[in-house]
C-alpha cells in the first residue's frame, strides 16, 4: 500500500470522528450499578481505564520503546478527558488521544514498510496491522474509532500476506447463512501440515497472532488457523453465547475440505476466553483433536463467583456487556448471567472426561484463571496436565509458558 493510500484511507476514516464518543464513556450502566462502578472507583483508583498488556504487547512484536513512547505521549496530554484519573480517556480524536497514538505509530510502520522489501516489508505491515488493533482495543461495539482502526488492521494484514515469503489464505467457512473468516497460514503448500485451531480472547484480534505462527509454530513444521472468538472482529455477526466454541466447531468440522491440511493432526490453541471456547471443544469433538492448549482461560471460578466478577475492572464489565449486547448493563445481573458459561456448570468438567490431552497454563495470581480452575481440566482430560508459571520472572513466563504450550502441540500433532 502506497504512503499516500494510506495516508488517504486514515484521513477519510478519521475526518468524520474528530468527535467520536469516547471509548470509556459507550456502554450504558443502570444507575445502581453507576453509583457501584463510583464507589468502586474510589475504594481501588488506577491511572489507566484500560489493562494495559504491556508484556503481551511486546511479545506479539509491539517495539517496548515504542510502546512506552505511545503511552507517555498519552499520559502526558493536556487534552480534557472523560474521567480526569484515567489518562487514557482523552476525549476527541486527536493528539493524547489512545486511539489516535496508537495508530499514528501503525502509520509509520506503514510507511517503513515502503522503504524495505520482502519479508522486511511484510514485517512493518503486520506491526502496523498489531499498532491497528491495539488503537481499538478493547474493541467494544458502537465504538467507531475501533472499528475503523480495524478496517486499518486488516487492511495491512492482508497487505503483509502479500509481501511475506510465508503463505497466508483467508478461509471462509460457511456457518448459519453467513461466513466465518478465518486466515490460515501456511509454511508452504507442497503437502498438507498439522494444523493449530488458535483463538485469542474477547479483547484482541485473530491478526494479532503473527508471531506466534513465525517464531514458533512455523519453524516445527506446524499451520496456523486463527479464528475470531463470536461478537469480536470477523465474527461481530455472531453475540457471544455460552456455546464459545460454535463457531470453532464449524471450522474444525471444514478442515477435510481444505487441501493444504491434514485433517487427522489438529491442535487447539487458546488465550483467554479463546481458550474456554478449546477447552469446551475438546470435550465435544474429541475424536477430532490432538491436542489442546488452554493460556488463562476463565473455566469456572470468575464465572461462578458473581461477586468476583463484579470486581473486575469496568474495561472487562464493559467489554462482557458488549459481547453480550446489553444496552444497558446490570452488573449484578451479568455476573449471575454469566453463570452459564462456566464449563463445570455446563457439565463438561463433572461426569465426562475427554481422551483430548489438555495443557491448561496460567501465571501465578491470576484472577481470570486460577490455578484451581486449571486442574479441574487436567482431571477431567486423558493425561491433561495444569501448569502455572510464576509471577516472579513474568516476561521470561511468558516466553516459558508459549514454549510450553507449542512442545505440548508438537508431541501430540507428531504422535
Amino acid at each position: 500500500m502506497s504512503e499516500e493510500t494510506s495516508k488517504n484511507i486514515s484521513e477519510t476514516l478519521f475526518e468524520k470522528n474528530k468527535q467520536a464518543k469516547e471509548t470509556s464513556r459507550l456502554i450504558r450502566y443502570m444507575p445502581s450499578s453507576e453509583k457501584l462502578l463510583e464507589e468502586r472507583r474510589a475504594q481501588n483508583p488506577t491511572s489507566w481505564y484500560r489493562n494495559l498488556l504491556r508484556l503481551q504487547w511486546v511479545w506479539q512484536g509491539v517495539d517496548p520503546i515504542e510502546q512506552e513512547r505511545v503511552l507517555a505521549t498519552i499520559a502526558s496530554s493536556k487534552h480534557s478527558r472523560t474521567v480526569d484519573d484515567w489518562l487514557d480517556t482523552v476525549m476527541g480524536y486527536h493528539g493524547g488521544n489512545w486511539n489516535y497514538e496508537w495508530t499514528k505509530l501503525g502509520m509509520q510502520h506503514q510507511k517503513r514498510a515502503n522503504d524495505v522489501t520482502g519479508d522486511d516489508s511484510a514485517e512493518e505491515l503486520f506491526k502496523a496491522s498489531l499498532c491497528f488493533s491495539i488503537a481499538g482495543y478493547p474493541h467494544l461495539k458502537n465504538d467507531n474509532l475501533a472499528l475503523q482502526a480495524q478496517v486499518l488492521a486488516n487492511t495491512a494484514y492482508n497487505e503483509a500476506a502479500k509481501r511475506t515469503s510465508h503463505i497466508i489464505k483467508q478461509i471462509e467457512v460457511p456457518y448459519k447463512n453467513k461466513q466465518i473468516i478465518a486466515n490460515l497460514h501456511l509454511v508452504s503448500t507442497d503437502k498438507p501440515q498439522p494444523v493449530v485451531i488458535v483463538s485469542a480472547g474477547l479483547d484482541s484480534l485473530q491478526t494479532d497472532m503473527w508471531r506466534l505462527f513465525r517464531d514458533y509454530l512455523a519453524p516445527a513444521g506446524i499451520a496456523m488457523l486463527t479464528v475470531d472468538m463470536p461478537s469480536i472482529g470477523h465474527s461481530s455477526h455472531w453475540t457471544l453465547t455460552e456455546d464459545t466454541s460454535c463457531l470453532h466447531q464449524a471450522v474444525l468440522n471444514e478442515l477435510p475440505k481444505i487441501p493444504w491440511v491434514d485433517h487427522f493432526k489438529v491442535g487447539l490453541l487458546g488465550f483467554r476466553f479463546g481458550g474456554n471456547a478449546m477447552v469446551r471443544l475438546s470435550f465435544l469433538e474429541p475424536g477430532k483433536i490432538k491436542g489442546c492448549v488452554a493460556l488463562g482461560a476463565p473455566i469456572h471460578d470468575i464465572l461462578a463467583s458473581p461477586n468476583k466478577l463484579k470486581n473486575m475492572p469496568k474495561m472487562y464489565l464493559d467489554m462482557l456487556g458488549s459481547r453480550l449486547g446489553k444496552d444497558a448493563i446490570d452488573i449484578n445481573s451479568l455476573s449471575g448471567q454469566l453463570m452459564a458459561w462456566s464449563l463445570k456448570v455446563q457439565g463438561f468438567l463433572s461426569a465426562r472426561r475427554t481422551k483430548v490431552p489438555i495443557l491448561a497454563l496460567s501465571l501465578e495470581g491470576d484472577m481470570v484463571s486460577p490455578h484451581s480452575d486449571n486442574r479441574l481440566v487436567a482431571m477431567f482430560s486423558d493425561y491433561g496436565k495444569a501448569k502455572q508459571i510464576p509471577a516472579k520472572g513474568i516476561t521470561k513466563g511468558y516466553e516459558q509458558s508459549l514454549e510450553m504450550a507449542i512442545k505440548w502441540l508438537e508431541d501430540e500433532l507428531w504422535r
